[in-house]
């Protein structure tokens, strides 16, 4: 794979036109370059802050040729591009993330395999490919359990929590029609999550330790930095996935804690991620930030800082009208909202920043204004 260090006025071809490759083209740009987007839906939110606009398919060899065509470089914003298609694009121009991981992360029976290969902490599993292998899934891991398909699904969806025998009848549903991974249910003290960012050089700087909280299984916070003394250990697993996994650029990675504290890897996300969306007004560098340096070949800085502790909330379609009666009173808040021209219930709007002194008092306070939201 070729490597270049692109210059300003160079241009990156972005996969994906929703938020996260909105918030990537604006790094981009204010360091000079110039961006790509590829996207099917004609009024994605990047294509408004694109120098050229690819209205196509993933699928679409052409259009994804074009875009090759006319990029110094290629990136993605998110992992369900076609593996097959990401390889052949990496053999023809240069994609420095390549395709294997995203291959490896879009199932999650091999991302689980390759997890355990790296010898970190995951919640036991079992591979459930028809009905009979629920049976075997109780023995195994017992009740209750998730079952997750092993492709697709993002927010919750694809997956169910099944409690006891009686719930059975859904997980047989999704069984007959995908192949499936079961996963032990554990009690939570807390969720995190890691972000990092690796280089050409194999240099990587981490952000602080996110607590994450999720609602019906959508992000519903992120409170940064933690309130759990296991950023150190978090590095480490981080460490050992990478030496398994080939990452350039900004990923994250989610984990699970228990009571006890102990980590348990949770899910890999090889892009920027809901969860470090905080890091454009806390840190020095936002996630974009580094992950625009890593693609164009350019050095990371040899460290992040968080500038201030902050809080994190994400706007659904469901809060946009609450949104409209409060933010402009509120000076103080960072408000982002993604140009989505179609507002639906629990899809991702926008996000609110809040830069804070105390924690604890602007996370019951958002919680007050938020409550009730997503129940």
């Amino acid at each position: 794979m070729t490597y270049y260090n692109l210059e300003a006025g160079d241009m990156i071809g972005i996969v994906g036109g929703g938020q996260l490759g909105k918030m990537m083209a604006q790094s981009a740009q204010k360091m000079g370059f110039k961006v790509a987007i590829l996207d099917p839906d004609e009024n994605c939110p990047a294509q408004y802050v694109a120098h050229e606009f690819i209205n196509a398919a993933y699928s679409d060899d052409l259009a994804l040729k074009r875009l090759g065509e006319i990029s110094k470089v290629i990136t993605y914003e998110f992992e369900n591009i076609d593996a097959h298609q990401l390889e052949t694009l990496s053999n023809q121009f240069n994609i420095p993330q390549g395709s294997e991981t995203v291959a490896l992360l879009q199932d999650r029976l091999t991302e689980k395999q390759t997890l355990q290969e790296a010898n970190v902490n995951i919640v036991p599993f079992i591979e459930v490919k028809e009905i009979s292998d629920l049976e075997e899934a109780i023995d195994e891991i017992g009740l209750p359990f998730i079952i997750k398909t092993r492709f697709g699904g993002y927010d919750g969806k694809g997956q169910l929590i099944i409690r006891e025998k009686s719930e059975l009848e859904e997980a047989r549903k999704l069984v007959t029609d995908t192949p499936c991974v079961v996963e032990k249910f554990i009690s939570l003290n807390k969720e995190v999550s890691i972000t990092a960012t690796r280089d050409i050089y194999n240099q990587t700087v981490y952000f602080p330790l996110q607590e994450n909280e999720h609602r019906n299984q959508i992000l519903y916070k992120t409170v940064v930095p933690a309130r759990v003394d296991l950023e150190n250990k978090a590095i480490e697993e981080v460490k050992k996935i990478m030496t398994k996994l080939h990452f350039v650029g900004t990923f994250t990675v989610e984990f699970f804690v228990t009571n006890d504290q102990d980590l348990f890897v949770n899910e890999i996300a090889p892009r920027p991620h809901n969860s470090g969306h905080y890091s454009i007004e806390a840190c020095d560098y936002s996630q974009f930030d580094t992950h625009i340096l890593a693609v164009a070949g350019w050095h990371l800085p040899k460290q992040i800082s968080l500038l201030k502790p902050a809080i994190m909330m994400n706007l659904l379609g469901q809060d946009v009208n609450l949104l409209y009666e409060t933010f402009y009173k509120h000076p103080e808040w960072h408000v982002h909202l993604y140009g989505k021209k179609v507002n639906k219930t629990n899809r991702k709007m926008g996000h609110i920043t809040k830069l804070t002194e105390d924690l604890n008092k602007d996370e019951a306070m958002f919680n007050n204004l938020f409550e009730g939201r997503n129940n």
